[in-house]
């Protein structure tokens, strides 16, 4: 049977390789996008049986854009895909609800094997990495509960990336007004007070890197 795929990465010449290395018997592209956003509306428009999901997007990170896809599009089943080696990032990965996670120091076979699995309902990680996963489950008071809004966390990564209001008011399609309310609502939940710190909070929850 062959599965439905959309991959989201922010270089092109990354999808456009990969898109010549998947067997076409198997998969078929049906979106090849650059951003989050754009892995959103085209989850909603063609409702995926799988979503692969570079983590490190600008704008919108793939941990997010996960879960945003997931939302208007509960079929897709996400593979998250990374040169990100730690394991908090595996593990805010699949508490979003990814069923893969998938290293770009893999190869080719390893991601094929992610993507099978996944589509036949399973859960892929690497060997290395189970015991991660595992103590993180048993951990059961971390991480602590994010208290933002999907739209306060897009906001909060606009920010940390140095985007200013206006600029962020034109991203996300707000008012200036709106965009700024956001900000100061966010910096209040969060009880930060600077930008600096933002930026660090930001780094913590790994929605961009250091």
């Amino acid at each position: 049977m062959m599965a439905r795929l959309m991959i989201a990465d922010d270089h092109q010449l990354f999808r456009e390789g990969l898109r010549r290395l998947l067997p076409s018997d198997e998969f078929e592209v049906v979106a090849d996008v650059g951003s989050g956003r754009d892995a959103i509306r085209e989850a909603r428009r063609h409702e995926p049986d799988l979503a692969l999901l570079d983590v490190s997007m600008p704008g919108l990170n793939g941990v997010d854009t996960a879960r945003e896809v997931m939302r208007v599009s509960p079929r897709t089943r996400v593979v998250v895909l990374t040169m990100h080696r730690d394991d908090p990032y595996i593990v805010e990965a699949l508490r979003a609800g990814a069923r893969g996670y998938v290293l770009k120091t893999q190869s080719v076979t390893e991601l094929l094997a992610a993507l099978r699995d996944v589509a036949l309902g399973g859960v892929y990680v690497p060997q290395q990495y189970w015991r991660a996963v595992v103590e993180s489950q048993q951990n059961s008071h971390e991480p602590s509960v994010d208290p933002l809004t999907p739209r306060e966390r897009e906001v909060l990564q606009l920010v940390a990336e140095g985007r200013t209001t206006k600029e962020i008011g034109a991203t996300l399609n707000i008012s200036f007004k709106t965009a700024e309310s956001h900000r100061l609502r966010t910096m209040s939940k969060l009880g930060i007070h600077e930008t600096a710190s933002l930026v660090r909070y930001a780094i913590r929850r790994h929605m961009i890197e250091p």
